[in-house]
């Protein structure tokens, strides 16, 4: 294959594989590739819950699905919110776009870098985006006063906010939300972009669907198939009050859920527990990782509230060479964020993933940043990549029922600030190179974090 594997997995991707809970495995890199792109739950659905999606499977392929007022009404249900203040969308981008067309004027705020659906979406329909760029020097954190004044500067007349906000994490407290909210109420539109706020642990209840089903000018985003797991489960709602969700519910098209989205709606109050219980431990596995991950020398690791961390690579590494090599070496799948618009080619995204995955990751990150002797050939294609992902689940061992029954061991401290941490801040990649040489790759993988580390909570 001419050039490198970039055209095999293109950066802007939202979505991919779905992701399930790996056994573990001998931590020497053998098996399928580790997907690190895609958002995603990797503990849910259950095998249980597999079983009896395909036990039901000729059912959901063969009826047309049911009217989505009741689908909405189940969710409702279990959710505890009013109907008429909900709108099921195919997928939180569906959403987006019908909030595009629908609600937002000539021009729309959003910080950046975020993801690429609230910048792209508003200009291909001829809007004014006003992106306000987060700053490194602040770990990216979001200033809602700052933003506040650039909204007013430039007249913006829709505001968005992403809590937590993706590829960094950062997490903004109820609170400061609410206040913002406030100042904003004479914004057309003010839209809260909860898609990750599941896997939040720094506040009890950080959602502000309450509010929004309060205010005239809210909409709350919420997305349900990557929290699930289950990214070909296209499904995402909006919480507003009654007048704005009714007039995005009355232009969505009829029939706009699969029977699959629908059964998956019935069998949460089923499932809800396991639901829970994977959270927590996608919440211990962020957690974890992190604190290996900033034990690599020159690299920074952001304090995230979101299912994802956000790494800055020594000085002298290159995101797509990093991004390349880990594929071609070491049968790793990592998101470069050079494209990404308020970001740089020295940032990667990394999807937090169980221990079995993070073992293969560390050490391949280790050899790829200061190893000088390694081979860079690529693969072969897309399609045996593809098909290895797919024997795998994205999780390149095989999966084990058990490993969904793992304790939880209780998360530490907050962080200080959204500064990050540099193990051995400001190194050249050459420098870290020196210092790194004649020292073992990784430590034996004896003492596995529980849920330690600097980076547990923000906020």
């Amino acid at each position: 294959m001419a050039g490198n594997v970039t055209s095999l997995f293109p950066g802007t991707a939202a979505h991919g594989p779905s992701t399930a809970p790996p056994a573990r495995d001998s931590g020497d890199g053998a098996g399928g590739p580790v997907d690190f792109r895609h958002p995603c739950n990797p503990y849910f659905p259950t095998p249980a819950v597999f079983d009896a999606l395909a036990a039901g499977l000729r059912e959901i392929l063969t009826s047309r699905p049911s009217d989505a007022g009741a689908v909405t009404a189940a969710l409702c249900d279990l959710l505890q919110l009013p109907p008429q203040c909900v709108a099921l969308g195919n997928g939180a981008t569906e959403l987006i776009t019908w909030l595009d067309h629908l609600l937002v004027r000539e021009s729309l705020a959003v910080p950046v870098p975020t993801f690429g659906r609230w910048t792209d979406q508003p200009m291909e329909t001829g809007k004014r985006v006003d992106m306000f760029p987060l700053q490194e020097a602040d770990g990216f954190a979001l200033d809602l006063t700052r933003y506040a004044e650039f909204i007013r500067r430039r007249g913006s007349r829709t505001a968005v906010l992403r809590n937590p906000n993706d590829p960094d994490g950062g997490f903004l407290p109820r609170r400061a939300v609410v206040e913002f909210l406030d100042a904003m109420a004479d914004l057309d539109l003010v839209v809260v972009d909860e898609s990750f706020l599941e896997f939040a642990d720094a506040e009890d209840d950080p959602s502000v669907v309450q509010e929004a089903v309060l205010r005239p000018n809210v909409v709350v985003l919420r997305s349900l198939g990557d929290n699930l797991g289950l990214h070909g489960v296209r499904l995402g709602h909006l919480v507003a009050n009654p007048s704005l969700a009714g007039r995005v519910r009355a232009m969505l098209p009829k029939g706009n859920l699969g029977c699959l989205a629908e059964r998956m709606v019935f069998m949460l109050r089923e499932h809800g527990a396991e639901y829970r219980r994977s959270i927590e431990l996608v919440r211990r596995d962020r957690t974890a990782m992190a604190a290996r991950l900033a034990a690599l020398p020159g690299l920074t690791v952001y304090p995230s509230q979101g299912d994802f961390l956000f790494v800055r690579l020594p000085v002298g590494a290159e995101g797509t060479v990093v991004r390349d090599r880990l594929l071609a070496e070491h049968r790793v799948l990592v998101r470069a964020c050079g494209d990404q618009i308020g970001s740089s080619s020295r940032f990667l995204r990394l999807v937090v993933r169980p221990e079995a995955d993070v073992r293969r990751l560390v050490p391949a990150l280790q050899q790829v940043l200061y190893d000088t002797g390694a081979a860079t050939a690529y693969s072969s294609g897309t399609a045996a990549v593809d098909r290895l992902v797919r024997q795998t689940n994205g999780a390149g061992v095989r999966l084990a029922p058990e490993a969904a029954s793992a304790p939880v061991p209780t998360p530490f401290a907050p962080a200080p600030d959204r500064r990050g941490r540099p193990a051995a801040g400001g190194l050249t990649a050459a420098q870290v190179r020196g210092r790194t040489q004649p020292e073992p790759a990784v430590p034996p993988p004896l003492d596995w974090p529980a849920a330690g580390g600097p980076y547990g909570r923000t906020g």
